[in-house]
């Protein structure tokens, strides 16, 4: 299905920036909507940000997009909906990779007490280190380890 299709589909009208924001965003990797604002620029020329956020919240809501955001990240998007997937994200470089929820089945977890609310999902972040931080980040220490005495005092 195109963009403008899945767009009537989901009950919105398909305008140029609507479009322009699910190509972005399906052409990328968790995008933040500065990325997106970017990419939907280079589409179809100037936007405003307040239209390209706008649009972004129309798409979330209608669930064409998904919305997640890790502690200290802005916001990021991605067109993987209407699944039970969580996220790693690393500590270093703030790399997001979708992981697949172990038991497969929305909630996925219980919380110990659900106050009353009806419970249909269940977000989860891993935190840890990607392959490529984890490499650099060893070099970090070993040159951390073999500076000499008076680099640490500057």
């Amino acid at each position: 299905m195109d963009d403008s299709a899945e767009l009537r589909s989901a009950g919105l009208r398909a305008t140029a920036t609507r479009e322009a924001i699910l190509s972005t965003v399906r052409s990328g990797d968790h995008l933040d909507a500065e990325r997106i604002t970017r990419g939907v620029r280079e589409k179809v020329g100037h936007v405003s940000n307040q239209t390209v956020h706008d649009g972004l919240y129309a798409l979330t809501r209608a669930g064409l997009l998904r919305c997640t955001e890790p502690a200290g990240s802005p916001a990021l998007y991605e067109t993987r909906v209407g699944d039970n997937h969580h996220h790693l994200v690393c500590r270093v470089c703030g790399s997001v990779k979708d992981i697949d929820c172990a038991v497969g089945e929305a909630p996925c977890l219980e919380p110990s007490s659900s106050y009353g609310f009806a419970i249909d999902e269940a977000e989860v972040v891993f935190w840890g280190l990607c392959p490529p931080c984890q490499g650099s980040s060893a070099e970090d220490e070993d040159e951390l380890f073999q500076a000499e005495p008076d680099e640490f005092t500057g």
